[in-house]
C-alpha cells in the first residue's frame, strides 16, 4: 500500500470504530501526539487514549477536506466528529502521519484546546 493508502484505511477503521482494525495499521512504536495535550507510544497506549472517543453512542467521523501525500508523509486538515461524555464535538484538526512498510510510525494532530474544552463542556 502507499502511505496514502495506509491513511486511509487507518481512517476507515476509526470511522467504524473498530479499534483493533485500525490499530493493525500502526506500527508497534508508532508516535501519537495531540500537540496540545501530550504524546504516547504504541498501539497499546494509543487504545486507552481513544477509548472515549470510541466509546460514545454516536459515530465517528474523520472528514478530510484536503490531503497531501508523498511516499512516506500524508497530511490532512480535516474535521473530526465524536461523542464524547455525552456530547458531540467538533473539532478541526490539522493532523501529520509518517508511514514506513505499511504501518503508521508517526501520527501528530494539532488542534485548539480551548476548542475542545469548550465543545466537552457544551458552551
Amino acid at each position: 500500500m502507499t502511505a496514502e493508502e495506509t491513511v486511509n484505511a487507518f481512517i476507515a477503521a476509526v470511522e467504524a470504530k473498530d479499534l483493533d482494525a485500525a490499530m493493525a495499521h500502526v506500527a508497534d512504536d508508532c508516535y501519537y501526539e495531540n500537540v496540545p495535550i501530550g504524546g504516547m507510544t504504541g498501539p497499546e497506549e494509543m487504545k486507552k487514549f481513544l477509548a472515549p472517543m470510541f466509546g460514545g453512542d454516536g459515530p465517528v467521523e474523520f472528514e478530510v477536506l484536503r490531503q497531501v501525500a508523498n511516499d512516506t508523509t500524508v497530511m490532512n486538515d480535516r474535521i473530526d466528529r465524536f461523542v464524547m461524555r455525552g456530547r458531540q464535538i467538533e473539532l478541526p484538526v490539522a493532523g501529520v502521519f509518517e508511514v514506513e512498510d505499511d504501518k503508521i510510525t508517526l501520527w501528530r494532530d494539532f488542534f485548539d484546546e480551548a476548542t475542545f474544552t469548550r465543545a466537552v463542556r457544551g458552551e
